[in-house]
């Protein structure tokens, strides 16, 4: 007679391989190698055509919070109104204490109200890339956000896959270096339009369009910039 057990499998190991990979985890993070970048993130997209550029700074103290090893934010302004922001910043490893923090959880204590959001798919050079896209308000200001993470030869939205990739590759390849990259894009909307309106459709179609450029080119610019790909 077969065991009800029989049929339980490969699953019976699930919990037993996932504490085992969070052990070799905590042993690698004494041993991981940081990871110098291939290319200054100064580098990504330093100037774009029919835009102002400025430099962003992170104070010393949110930099250290954050744990992250550099970055680059910019303001691209256009027609002297700031059209859309960028930022990249860069782990060379990750450990206890020091792991990316996800945008998301920042935002309802930065007093933004999340309205809709989830994953968007952008093609680059052919291959679809997964990024999380939200709609922001606070007060009369309401911004559209693209954010996902990328390194060790992936482009990844979800937190969960990028908290298992962290896992396996500190224990398989003892090197975790990754990026954080966010567009922030203000939309500019007549106060009295609704959500329906063709005002308001109008505006979230242009700023669609751009988020999409945007986060194809940073998607292609950053894979030159961060260290090469994971074996």
């Amino acid at each position: 007679m077969r065991s009800p057990s029989d049929g339980l499998g490969w699953r019976a190991f699930v919990p037993a391989s996932i504490l085992l990979v969070g052990c070799a985890f905590a042993w690698q993070t004494h041993s991981q190698r940081s990871m110098s970048l291939a290319a200054p993130l100064s580098s990504i997209i330093p100037s774009l055509d029919g835009y102002t550029v400025a430099d962003l700074h992170i104070s010393d103290n949110e930099r250290r919070v954050a744990g992250m090893s550099d970055y680059v934010a910019r303001a691209y302004i256009r027609d002297s109104v700031q059209a859309f922001q960028t930022l990249v910043s860069y782990y060379d490893r990750q450990g206890q204490g020091s792991t990316i923090h996800s945008p998301r959880n920042c935002l309802p204590g930065a007093g933004w109200e999340i309205l809709r959001g989830g994953p968007r798919t952008i093609i680059v050079d052919g291959v679809p890339r997964d990024v999380n896209y939200f709609v922001l308000k606070n007060g009369r200001a309401t911004d559209v956000v693209y954010y996902w993470y990328q390194g060790r030869g992936r482009v990844v939205a979800s937190e969960y896959r990028v908290k298992w990739n962290l896992l396996r590759d500190a224990a398989l390849l003892g090197h975790t270096e990754e990026a954080l990259v966010r567009i922030v894009i203000p939309i500019h909307v007549p106060n009295a339009a609704t959500a329906a309106s063709p005002e308001a459709q109008s505006a979230f179609a242009a700023t669609d369009s751009l988020g999409d450029s945007v986060a194809t080119r940073l998607i292609r610019e950053v894979t030159r910039a961060l260290p090469g790909r994971a074996g």
